[in-house]
């Protein structure tokens, strides 16, 4: 295996989060995934929530990280804003997997606390991304920015 066992774990959970959600997580499919046998995954996770958590946690974390790698190719904000998109539609096109936000935005009640707040956070982060560059792209002022920001987000396919 090229990558440490607990980075695949995480990485086959993210995709069969966002093809089946957090309800179609399950240990013995997960590790058959993987190559691993189910018991290896509690070593790395000791419950499916806080596989879960992780999980969720890595995703705002890529995905501000996909965002400034949008700032840092399109300097200017009006074009980075209209990129903003791309990133939905990569998951879509990639085995047609959904935003992990809007999987489990639909599952808000059988999700874990922990995991709820940290797919709020990647909700937060997107929004204040996008507040930020329509202030810097003059579209809108400071005081109607987050609105705004929400608004695109939503649109996208975001949800918290």
């Amino acid at each position: 295996m090229t990558i440490n066992a607990r980075e695949a774990i995480l990485l086959a959970a993210r995709n069969i989060a966002q093809s089946q959600g957090y309800n179609g997580l399950n240990f013995r499919d997960l590790a058959a995934q993987v190559g691993i046998k189910p018991a290896s995954i509690y070593y790395h996770f000791p419950s499916k929530a806080d596989l879960g958590v992780a999980v969720a946690r890595r995703y705002w974390q890529d995905g501000a990280a996909a965002l400034e790698m949008i700032c840092e190719e399109t300097p200017d904000p009006g074009e980075a804003l209209q990129r903003f998109p791309e990133i939905f539609r990569r998951s879509l096109e990639v085995e047609n997997r959904l935003c992990l936000g809007t999987f489990v935005g639909a599952e808000t009640d059988n999700l874990p606390p922990e995991m709820t707040e940290e797919m709020q956070l990647f909700a937060q982060v997107n929004i204040a991304w996008l507040s930020k560059l329509l202030v810097a792209a003059n579209i809108c002022t400071p005081a109607d920015s987050e609105v705004r920001g929400a608004g695109h987000f939503f649109r996208c396919g975001g949800r918290s």
